[in-house]
């Protein structure tokens, strides 16, 4: 098994009015960048970056990164310059980027070439990974929404082979044309790093990831419809000729560790407080369904049955699919939807306790949906760098050994322990050196 820690990396600003539980909402593109106080940020970014070389130390084979843009609820609306630094500082851990949001780039030439410097850097530890991202991304950087899926396949196939076919050659594509590619950084990985695929709603981006044998990450999703969502992935793959198995299969939960039960729950809270995520069910603020339902993006006839869970059609402007889906009215009061904090430990979607009772919790999900690759999603919301040290700290000295041998029990194996392309047993992997 692959285990990676990630984070949002909020902003996080008691002072601005929009932080902790009783703070304001906040909404797609509503916020004024008059509030950010670049002192802060600056904390922030070195807070952040500390967490993760700690991580590794503590054992995590992966640190993920994630890009959204002009919004307090992630900071990483450059994530490669946070991945290029991780690529010097850190050692052993992979860079997992999912990802950057590939049809926003006017010059994926120019990305291959990122990419290509960051692997070499860290001698062959990136992990890159690609989304189509939200109507925020779109308007925030001017990309046309009608052109998302189309831009973003075509950016994928220059990348590819700008990274394995020798150079010079031309480009001469629908959204792309160059008379000269030839990028002398070259990645350090061959034929190139490895691709996974993160998402959450569209069935096109599931088939398009099975179709390449890529791995495919759910985003914190409630469990059974993250199950149907592989199942429906392991179809595409069985249309295709082959079969898919652990290996492409990844999820991002929730998961806090702590001293006591007592301060587990208190510091779990903090998921629900902070300035608010339209993706942390519970604390998700205003989204604007025109912009995340603008056309050419997901198609509302096209989804995963992941639309039939509030936290997640909300997050991208899709309660009329939701109402379709699942019969229930959408004008209810706010909070019947957003998911209280006990809500969600009873469903599973925040993990939290001492190692001896989230262990057997974190072995439930992985029993249940069976992936290679799962990510800890922690230190976010409200938390502070204390929290997230002291749990990354007993996650590292009591889960991981323990989500280890649970991974050999259910033979639950990673990408880096089985090639998704070819299915052959890998001897040098992640955690099991």
């Amino acid at each position: 098994m692959f285990i990676g820690y990630f984070t949002e990396r909020p902003y996080q600003d008691p002072n601005s009015g929009y932080f902790g539980s009783a703070g304001r909402d906040v909404t797609d593109l509503g916020m004024s960048n008059e509030s950010y106080d670049p002192r802060l940020g600056a904390e922030l970014y070195n807070r952040y970056l500390d967490e993760k070389v700690y991580a590794e130390e503590m054992g995590f084979d992966g640190l993920m990164l994630n890009e959204h843009h002009s919004t307090p609820f992630c900071m990483g609306g450059v994530l490669n310059v946070e991945a290029a630094i991780l690529a010097r500082i850190t050692k052993r851990a992979k860079i997992v980027l999912l990802g950057n949001v590939l049809p926003i780039w006017d010059d994926p030439l120019w990305l291959a070439e990122e990419l290509a410097e960051i692997d070499m850097i860290s001698r062959g530890r990136l992990v890159t990974g690609w989304v189509r991202g939200t109507g925020r991304e779109s308007i925030a950087h001017n990309a046309q929404p009608p052109f998302n899926w189309e831009r973003f396949q075509e950016a994928h196939d220059f990348i590819v082979k700008a990274w394995t076919t020798p150079g010079p050659f031309r480009w001469e594509g629908e959204h792309y044309n160059y008379r000269y590619v030839n990028p002398w950084s070259r990645p350090y990985q061959q034929p190139h790093p490895p691709i996974w695929v993160p998402g959450v709603m569209s069935r096109n981006t599931v088939a398009w990831a099975a179709q390449h044998h890529y791995p495919y990450v759910m985003l914190a999703t409630e469990l059974e419809p993250t199950r149907q969502s592989f199942e429906y992935y392991a179809q595409q793959a069985a249309g295709a000729g082959w079969e898919a198995n652990t290996e492409h299969r990844g999820y991002l939960m929730k998961v806090h560790v702590d001293e006591t039960e007592e301060l587990a729950e208190a510091t779990a809270r903090k998921y629900v407080q902070g300035p608010s995520n339209p993706f942390l069910e519970g604390n998700q603020g205003n989204v604007r369904s025109f912009i995340q339902n603008l056309p050419g993006l997901t198609q509302r006839n096209n989804l995963l049955p992941t639309v039939t869970t509030y936290a997640a059609a909300a997050a991208r402007g899709r309660l009329e699919q939701f109402q379709r889906a699942t019969g229930q009215a959408v004008d209810r009061r706010e909070g019947d939807y957003n998911g209280t904090f006990d809500e969600q430990i009873a469903k599973k979607s925040i993990i939290t306790g001492t190692p001896e009772t989230v262990i057997p919790k974190v072995r439930e999900v992985l029993e249940y949906i069976r992936p290679g690759s799962v990510f800890f999603w922690d230190g976010d919301g409200a938390m502070t760098h204390e929290d997230s040290m002291r749990s990354l700290r007993l996650m590292g000295e009591e889960v991981i050994p323990a989500m280890r041998e649970i991974s050999k029990e259910l033979d639950l194996k990673s990408p880096f322990e089985r090639d998704p392309v070819s299915g052959k047993d890998l001897t040098q992997a992640p955690g099991t050196m």
